[in-house]
Order: C-alpha cells, then structure tokens, then sequence
C-alpha cells in the first residue's frame, strides 16, 4: 500500500517555485528544510540559538548536510507560547536573516511569521519564502502582501493562535475533509490577489491532537491530490515523542521514521530540526523507489 502511495504521489512531475531574484527552486524530488529558531522557548531546546556566530554555525552546518531552505523564526509558536509584539519579533529575526543572507548568498531563506510587516521587511533584505503559521487568519494583510511581493508562501492551517490553539482541538466532522476545504476556501483568495506559489502545510500539532495529527499523516495523499506541493513539519514534536513515552530531545528516530512516512505519502518537502537525517531519509527513500537505470 505504501509503496503504491510512493508511485502515485511521492515523486511527482517536475515542480518550481519561483523566489527571490528570479532564481527557482526545483521540487523535482522532496527537499529539506532547516529550522533556525531565534526564540528563547522553542520547545526544542536543542534548536536554540543565542548569538549570530552560533547561527552562522549552525546555518553553515545544515547547507552542508543538505538543506534546500534555512527557515528563520523569531516568533514562538509552541502551544501556550508568550505572545511578543513585532517589534520584538523584528528585532530577534531581521538581523538574522540579514546575516545568513550575507554569509550564504546563495541560500534560499524563508521567514516563519504570521505578520504582513515582518514579512515585508524580511523580503526587502533577500528573504524568498514566507512561512506563515495562521493562513492569514492572524493578520487581514498578509495575502496581499505576499501577493504584492511575489514570493511562494507556505499556507499552513491552524485554528485560534499559539496561546489558544490547544483549546480548539475539536472538530465537527471529519478533519482531512475540513483541511480540503480550508486549503479551497484559502488558495481562492491567494489566487484573488496575486499569489501564484504555494506550499501547503497541514500544520501537524497545531490545534491537532497527535491522534488527530497522526490521522492526518496516513491521509496526506488526500492533500496531495490539490495538485501543490506539501510540506509536513513533523521534527520532533508531541505526535511523535508522546506516543512512544519519549520527550523532544530523544525523539529523533520517531521523527525519522514520521517524515520516511510523510515522504511515502506524498510530501515534497520536510521542516526539520536535524538536516543530516532527513536528507538522507529522502536520498534512501528515492533509492527505494526510483532505482537507478540499469
């Protein structure tokens, strides 16, 4: 069953995604991304980082090991998070990016924020990608802006915000077919205004419970069926360690086995804190399943 998934819908005709400067981004085979948490609480405590040498380090190292995309975040969106204001996230995230790009022009940086002026002003300094957690629900302009800047933009869904969103875990009916319908309902008004690539992220954990998330996981080709590149950002989160009894720091097998999964059933791209073992669950999982000619 699995291996039929991986024919239909893993390996998918050759995908772009069009980014900063005119220079594009080729999805013919899934690709990795890099987390880069310039948040004090990240949930993983083994992501943070506390000053631009470590970034750089770190950003270095996962270009290395294989990352397509370094995703930069100053905004903590674990459940229960602190909400700070954007001037605070722009202070934690701007310098940041404005670095990496330096270091690694080359590099295709997205920034992870749900607000349309950090996102504005991440663009203006070399940003391709804008990953935004709340499918706009958080702030009225950032369709438009993303439209007006012309970048992909990750379309993620949530219910509620990072503060609130564990209490908003209930749903009507069933949850692939209020995905469906949300990623309709959205694409709708990203077309309406512009926007012509996006990623779409089922946001695993957000608002989900892990039986919920794991639900999802098993269904993901349905998603895929929307014709646009999926991502799933599975790295070490509860669906993965709370089921096996574990916590984030020792759940790297878990989440290796998650993303061989999401692979399998459809997903292009992987959000992950440890690039190394992605990378190469991807380049053995093609091994499986396009061998090379004789």
């Amino acid at each position: 069953m699995l291996q039929t998934a991986a024919k239909d819908t893993c390996f998918s005709p050759r995908q772009t995604l069009r980014c900063h400067g005119g220079r594009v981004l080729d999805l013919r085979r899934p690709q990795v991304i890099g987390i880069l948490n310039l948040t004090p609480d990240s949930f993983y405590a083994g992501n943070r980082i506390a000053t631009t040498d470590e970034l750089l380090r770190r950003a270095e190292a996962m270009l290395q090991a294989g990352a397509a995309i370094l995703d930069l975040g100053g905004y903590s969106t674990r459940p229960g998070a602190e909400d700070i204001s954007a001037e605070e996230e722009k202070t934690r995230v701007l310098p940041a990016l404005e670095a990496v790009r330096g270091a690694f022009p080359e590099a295709f940086l997205s920034v992870d924020t749900f607000r349309a002026d950090v996102a504005a002003e991440a663009i203006a300094i070399g940003t391709d990608i804008i990953n935004d957690v709340s499918g706009g629900t958080l702030d009225a302009g950032m369709f438009a802006t993303a439209g007006r800047l012309g970048v992909p933009y990750v379309l993620m869904h949530m219910r509620g915000t990072p503060q609130n969103m564990a209490q908003q875990m209930h749903y009507e009916g069933d949850i692939v077919t209020e995905l469906v319908r949300y990623f309709r309902d959205k694409l709708a008004a990203l077309y309406a205004v512009g926007v012509t690539d996006v990623i779409l992220d089922p946001g695993f954990g957000f608002a989900k419970t892990p039986a919920q998330s794991h639900e999802i996981l098993r269904r993901l080709p349905e998603l895929a069926l929307l014709g646009l590149p999926v991502l799933a950002g599975l790295s070490r989160k509860s669906m993965v360690y709370k089921p096996l009894g574990l916590s984030p720091d020792t759940a790297l097998t878990g989440t290796i086995a998650a993303n061989t999964v999401a692979l399998l059933n459809g997903a292009q791209l992987l959000r992950v804190h440890d690039v190394a073992e992605a990378v190469h669950t991807v380049r053995l999982v093609q091994q499986t399943f396009i061998p090379s000619s004789p």
